[in-house]
């Protein structure tokens, strides 16, 4: 091996293992399977689940009840009339039909999916909406002062006069934010028909959740139900932890169920309560593969297939696809879990301008930026600069291939031996 082969070999060796390096580094994966399942399902998810409310407010003129008490004939008459006095004026003369369940954003412009008995009170007709409100005052004044709900029931048809009604349809965002929303398709409660219904609001760059393929879902496939169960509203607790929802965990039981009217449901285990109707049944890769509905225990319950949703989906003419937030906030969630700090910090900076309300933003900035002296390097982002390294190195490869095994050396010509010039003759 010649001299210019041995000069050239260490540096072409040296510069193919640093081509062999930009290429590990550039195409370095991100590694978050240390996340548990839970956690990575309830961080994708909880930012797209809000609350419905739907409920109608009757007005009613509750003047005639004292009026009628002064002349009660029996002391029974008298205490009912007292009773139902008393609550009217503790509620201003006000009684409600409907109530709240739990709904997914599926677009970023605002559209929902719940169940169609979440929002059908606002349907009703004013008629219905009387009797409904008769029947559900008459039984809360009963449990109240334990009295009989059909007298109680009895003495509002009596002396109660109806005088307005108004319907209320909002949608709770996670970030707290209220909502007016529109009922763009809608089927039948449960029980009627297919209870799915799709609702919008006026919003931008919201963040979302896709709806999964529910005819691919098999028995003891793990899912995850998640929502707003009403049994929050009897506890203790904070007004921001009325906007925080919940996620039960729990597995598919049957999958071939279906309603009295022949509409498919999804039976599963996971616990959920009054509250959560509505709420989305998501799968291990986060996609919803059913909207949960009632169901006879709290152990027992369920959900209408994402199949039967898409039908309304298409009729509401939402387009179910990932937003920019959603993209941006997935990305930097997983450089967050990975330890890529600085990465993280960048997507959730961008998910803020995008939309600040998002109700996870401002914390896993904070934790990004805290957590900045351990920042990995993330080498992928340099691979332009990599791209640069390996081309002017492979030049210089090919260089030093060329100069130490292709060209030859260029030989000095020889001078050719001059024989000695035999000794001169000298004269004699």
């Amino acid at each position: 091996m010649g001299k210019r082969a041995w000069i050239s070999l260490p540096i072409i060796i040296v510069l193919l293992a640093g081509i062999a390096a930009t290429v590990i580094l550039g195409n370095t994966k991100i590694d978050a399977t240390n996340v548990k399942d839970a956690k990575r399902i309830a961080a994708y998810a909880e930012p797209a689940v809000v609350q419905v409310y739907n409920y109608a407010v009757i007005n009613w003129d509750f003047s005639a009840v004292e009026a009628f008490q002064y002349y009660a004939a029996t002391e029974q008459e008298y205490n009912y009339l007292g009773a139902i006095n008393e609550y009217f004026v503790a509620t201003e003369g006000r009684s409600y039909v409907g109530g709240r369940g739990s709904g997914a954003i599926i677009s970023s412009n605002g559209y929902i999916v719940t169940n169609a008995h979440v929002v059908d009170a606002t349907r009703k007709n004013d008629d219905e909406l009387i009797m409904a409100g008769l029947e559900s005052t008459a039984s809360e004044i009963a449990d109240i002062y334990s009295l009989d709900p059909s007298l109680v029931y009895a003495y509002l048809v009596y002396t109660l006069n109806f005088t307005s009604i108004q319907r209320v349809q909002k949608v709770v965002l996670p970030s707290g934010e209220v909502y007016d929303s529109d009922t763009k398709a809608f089927g039948a409660p449960i029980g009627e028909g297919k209870d799915v219904a799709v609702i919008k609001i006026d919003a931008n760059n919201l963040p979302t959740l896709q709806l999964g393929n529910s005819d691919a879902v098999e028995l003891q496939d793990d899912i995850w139900v998640i929502g707003y169960p009403g049994a929050a509203e009897l506890r203790e607790l904070s007004e921001d932890s009325q906007i925080v929802s919940t996620i039960a965990a729990g597995q598919v039981s049957a999958k071939d169920k279906k309603s009295e009217q022949g509409s498919p449901l999804i039976q599963i285990n996971a616990a959920a309560l009054p509250g959560n109707s509505g709420g989305p049944v998501v799968d291990r890769n986060g996609k919803i593969i059913g909207l949960l509905t009632a169901g006879p225990t709290e152990q027992l319950n369920f959900a209408v297939p994402s199949s039967t949703v898409q039908e309304f989906v298409a009729q509401s003419g939402a387009k179910n696809a990932p937003g920019p937030v959603d993209t941006l906030y997935r990305e930097g969630l997983e450089f967050f879990w990975a330890g890529y700090y600085e990465e993280a910090l960048d997507r959730f900076q961008k998910v803020e301008q995008l939309y600040d309300k998002h109700p996870k933003i401002k914390q896993l900035i904070s934790e990004s930026r805290e957590k900045m002296g351990q920042n990995k390097t993330y080498w992928p982002k340099y691979k332009t600069y990599f791209y640069i390294y390996d081309g002017v190195a492979a030049v210089i490869i090919i260089f030093l291939i060329i100069f130490a095994f292709v060209l030859k050396p260029k030989q000095r010509p020889q001078t050719p031996e001059v024989p000695e010039s035999p000794p001169e003759k000298g004269t004699e």
